[in-house]
């Protein structure tokens, strides 16, 4: 749990610093809300939850059984009960509405490593905006995210828009979904596995060729942008998604963001929800999936009742982030320890003179730790050691009678004696 507060705390401090406010929605949805979102794949990997009482009591066995029993199911996401969350407070916020959220997501896959039943999701999105300055607070956010957490990442880039003009030029714009289901699978498939996939899925032979350069399309952002406009010139929708990649670049290279931002054409993000700008992040020191993920949505609330309510969001996979940081053995060795001071038990009087001291500490915000027993001395040190307690604190009869407090610091050795109210030069001791 400390190790998954220091991802929490750090995604929430960025998230903070950018004027997002937190909310939370329930653990269940109605399977109405959640279905039909996430594509056929998706809706597959969704827990349905069992009606109350004898759900199947009034079953008619000439109709679907499931949607007879079944109303309900976990969340899949945090996206689509956040578009439920909006439509229905849309009279209270104010827009554009910027929220984070941190909570549990399960999914019906098969376990295995970078890929869970439940697993957190940390997602922090804007809605009511068109504006790509909306798309860059999110590349910034995660630029300094990942700075914090000490990852080294790549931000993949792409827009809906491109792939769906990409549909267009090869004659198959009725095969967009299976088309963007295809290829987002181009990493872990490879890309003869991809076209078999698209061939079976109803593409032609000729179609199939012409995506082929495309997917494996090389260069810097600009020349893939240059290559990809004379490729795309018969698709004003490829075209719009080209000058809208443009445009984020611009802002990303005005902004000054540090990590790589590039451009790949083969991200397709298989959610189907996605109508513009697409991201992808992952870490370049360890080798698992995503680590972070997210894209533009223009009509989500739409489905909801609420049209013309653009939103874009991206979702840190706190999961996996936690797989890398262990891996990479990047997280700080301090995490281990909840208490800066142990205050050794040297018996019950000398317990009572210093309980005044361990309480002033922690107003001043020092967590303080009386060792509960008066042990011996060395089992009270070991327990220190092993719970990684910085200073150690040991007060006998001479210390009371001289009204003094004992401290010392166990990774340097340093001792120093305090009279007992100079509560500010023990804490300038234990700050350093």
């Amino acid at each position: 749990m400390a190790e998954r507060n220091y991802i929490f705390d750090t995604v929430k401090s960025v998230f903070k610093l950018y004027g997002y406010s937190q909310i939370e929605t329930p653990a269940m949805e109605n399977l109405s809300t959640l279905m039909g979102k996430y594509g056929e794949e998706g809706d597959k990997l969704l827990f349905r939850i069992l009606n109350s009482g004898d759900a199947f009591a009034k079953v008619d066995p000439e109709k679907p059984i499931v949607s007879q029993i079944c109303e309900k199911g976990l969340r899949y996401d945090l996206t689509v009960p956040f578009a439920r969350y909006v439509v229905q407070h849309q009279n209270e916020l104010c827009f554009p509405f910027k929220r984070f959220q941190i909570q549990p997501v399960w999914r019906a896959d098969r376990p295995q490593k970078g890929r869970y039943r439940e697993f957190y999701q940390c997602d922090v999105d804007v809605i009511g905006s068109k504006s790509q300055l909306c798309e860059l607070e999110l590349v910034q956010i995660a630029d300094e995210v990942f700075r914090r957490l000490g990852i080294r990442v790549i931000i993949k880039i792409n827009n809906r828009k491109v792939l769906s003009g990409l549909a267009q030029i090869c004659g198959a714009e009725d095969k967009v979904v299976d088309i963007t289901v295809a290829i987002d699978k181009l990493d872990k498939i490879g890309l003869d596995a991809v076209k078999a996939e698209l061939l079976e899925k109803g593409l032609s032979p000729k179609a199939v060729e012409m995506l082929e350069p495309i997917l494996c399309l090389r260069g810097d952002n600009a020349q893939k942008i240059r290559t990809m406009r004379e490729l795309m010139s018969g698709s004003e929708t490829g075209l719009k998604g080209l000058d809208e990649l443009d445009e984020l670049l611009s802002f990303i290279q005005a902004a000054g963001v540090k990590t790589e931002c590039e451009i790949d054409l083969s991200l397709a993000r298989g959610l189907n929800y996605y109508t513009g700008a697409i991201f992808e992040i992952k870490a370049l020191d360890y080798q698992i999936g995503s680590i972070s993920g997210g894209g533009r949505y223009d009509n989500l609330t739409g489905i909801f009742g609420l049209q013309n309510m653009s939103g874009v969001g991206i979702s840190f996979g706190a999961d996996r982030i936690y797989d890398v940081l262990k891996a990479l053995d990047a997280f700080p060795k301090s995490l281990g320890c909840s208490t800066t001071l142990l205050v050794a038990n040297m018996g019950n009087r000398e317990s009572s003179y210093t309980l005044g001291i361990s309480n002033a500490l922690r107003a001043k915000g020092i967590s303080v730790e009386l060792y509960p027993e008066a042990s011996k001395l060395k089992k009270q040190f070991d327990y220190a050691e092993k719970k990684q307690i910085p200073f150690l604190s040991i007060c006998g009869e001479s210390e009371m009678q001289e009204g003094l407090f004992q401290i010392k610091n166990l990774s340097s050795g340093e001792q120093k004696a305090f009279a007992k109210e100079d509560i500010e030069g023990i804490l300038a001791f234990i700050k350093g």
